[in-house]
């Protein structure tokens, strides 16, 4: 009866026969599989399964009621879809502008990220680029909230602050040249004995008198 039901078995030619197996039951030893065995059942276990035919993909449904949806069906649907290419974009500028190598920049994320959200509206789709501070409601907003300015070191450019650095430097070290230092001693003695800022003062308080 065992060999009429092992005969009626399936067979399985696709599998290779390890003809050193990994245990012997005459011997009782666990002997290693060999790696050309193993590589070769891998490979073909991987042609079968690039033969196996790919499910289609089924149609994406349709976008939920706004009105009524849940907060994560509004999320997933008309949150997310706009703004994680905004975000996308933002770090990409935020690289730019160099706001992972210092401290403080010029560069100010929610500006842009508004900015960005604005023009790629649908609703806008024909129209032309606006630009932040041109936006309706950032500018109603400034109005009754304005920003101070922005410091002039963080506006110069690389190039422009080193002109400035350079310049500055320059004139420091001629003011600390001698004859320099002469000249500069002499004009403070004339201003001293002509008292030019009390003849400045009398001038335009009779300018201011007529």
């Amino acid at each position: 009866l065992l060999l009429e039901y092992e005969a009626e078995q399936p067979q399985f030619p696709d599998v290779p026969e390890l003809k050193h197996g990994s245990v012997s039951l005459e011997s009782g030893i666990l002997q290693p599989l060999r790696m050309e065995q193993f590589y070769s059942a891998c490979a073909a276990d991987t042609v079968g399964q690039q033969l196996l035919p790919i499910p289609e993909v089924a149609p994406f449904p349709e976008p939920p009621d706004p009105k009524i949806c849940s907060p994560r069906e509004y999320l997933e649907y008309y949150i997310f879809p706009v703004l994680l290419p905004g975000m996308a974009e933002l770090l990409h500028r935020a690289k730019e502008e160099k706001c992972f190598e210092r401290k403080r920049t010029k560069f100010i994320a929610c500006d842009f990220l508004t900015e960005w959200l604005y023009n790629k509206n649908p609703k806008r789709k024909d129209e032309s680029f606006t630009e932040f501070f041109s936006i309706p409601f950032v500018n109603d907003w400034l109005k009754d909230h304005p920003r101070p300015p922005i410091p002039l070191s963080l506006l110069l450019s690389e190039e422009e602050a080193s002109i400035v650095i350079q310049s500055f430097w320059r004139g420091y070290r001629v003011c600390c040249d001698s004859e320099i230092q002469e000249l500069r001693q002499w004009q403070k003695q004339l201003r001293e004995d002509k008292n030019i800022i009390k003849t400045v003062k009398e001038f335009w308080t009779k300018q201011e008198a007529k």
